[in-house]
């Protein structure tokens, strides 16, 4: 496997490099160093698994990262550390998710749909706000754990291997999350697929 960017680190000493600092006590910022490589990653992890909730996100994102602090003894290195600190962040987020009950509202669950404003009439500096609105409102129809999946493999680009150990579950269970996301997507965000001749004439 060929590192990752933050594994190089071109900004300064690598991530095994900070983690042997930390542990061996040589290095108080060797651990802020870690934070800011990579808390903006991690962030926009929670942000897309609590449906754009910032506050809540940072709350998580804190809460990891102290929680990684304390755990980095248990690091063997058999992971990149962005794969070890995003496993650690979706635990953060399982725990909060399983200690609060979920508030159904309509604007979350359900797509505004209209008629009269279909994505083909909208004027180009409209469409990237609006599909974005639309993919924020799909995403949140999709359960926790096929959100989370989704996220690991597209949004975060990884393997479904990788998206295995982050998210501690099966392989097979990880295709199948994806499989289904992707399915509620497309049908969720049908409006955005390119109109045919044939559909514009009716």
């Amino acid at each position: 496997m060929n590192p990752a960017p933050a594994e190089l680190a071109a900004d300064g000493p690598s991530d095994s490099v900070l983690v042997a600092r930390v542990r061996a006590g040589q290095d108080r910022h060797a651990y802020a160093a870690l934070v800011r490589r990579h808390q903006g990653a991690v962030r926009a992890l929670l942000r897309r698994l609590t449906r754009g909730d910032e506050a809540l996100a940072d709350d998580l994102s804190q809460e990891a990262f102290i929680l990684a602090f304390r755990k980095l003894d248990q690091f063997r290195g058999d992971a990149r550390f962005s794969t070890w600190i995003y496993r650690i962040a979706y635990n953060a987020f399982l725990m909060h998710a399983r200690s609060h009950k979920p508030e159904e509202s309509l604007d979350e669950s359900t797509p505004e749909t209209d008629d009269d404003a279909q994505a083909g009439d909208l004027q180009p500096e409209q469409t990237a706000a609006h599909l974005q609105l639309d993919l924020q409102r799909a995403l949140g129809l999709l359960s926790p754990a096929e959100r989370a999946a989704i996220v690991q493999c597209y949004y975060l680009d990884r393997s479904h291997e990788e998206a295995a150990y982050v998210l501690q579950c099966p392989l097979g269970t990880v295709k199948s999350h994806v499989s289904r996301a992707k399915q509620k997507l497309k049908a969720a965000l049908a409006v955005w697929e390119p109109r045919t001749s044939d559909d514009q004439r009716t």
